[in-house]
């Protein structure tokens, strides 16, 4: 496929983990998308919506699976060293990639179930985030070349 065939389509990819692995892939994808002329959304459902929820992202931790994540103190651990690898990576940390994402026209979307669910509303979420219930984002994915889970 060429670039010209590939130009101005609609992505979207759904975050549903409320953690930094969880919150890393849909940005990275979703900017990166929007720098090739196409259209992104991230749609943020059950714990993924801790993203753009005012005053969570710094308590975003690294999953572990398994029998490692029950062991007291190994997230904590597993998330210190992920950060420090993020660091010497040079990746951006979350709140510059929300921003970036902003700047470059991703859409930011929460699912409306799980705001009613959480008993949030409007003002718990970062600004510039929209709000969309199911049927809508079925419509937005319909018309997408992609629909990812991240």
């Amino acid at each position: 496929m060429t670039d010209t065939q590939c130009a101005g389509k609609k992505y979207t990819f759904i975050c549903s983990r409320g953690t930094l692995d969880g919150a890393y892939p849909s940005l990275i994808l979703a900017i990166n998308s929007a720098r090739l002329g196409h259209e992104a959304s991230i749609f943020y459902t059950f714990m993924g919506l801790n993203i753009v929820r005012k005053g969570f992202l710094a308590k975003l931790k690294f999953h572990l699976p398994g029998f490692m994540g029950a062991i007291p103190g190994m997230s904590l651990l597993a998330t210190f060293m992920m950060k420090k690898q993020i660091g010497k990576a040079n990746i951006p940390e979350l709140s510059e990639l929300l921003e970036t994402a902003q700047l470059e026209g991703v859409r930011l979307v929460a699912c409306h179930m799980t705001m009613g669910m959480m008993r949030l509303g409007p003002e718990d979420l970062l600004d510039g985030v929209e709000i969309m219930n199911a049927e809508q984002y079925l419509k937005l994915a319909e018309e997408c070349a992609i629909n990812m889970f991240t």
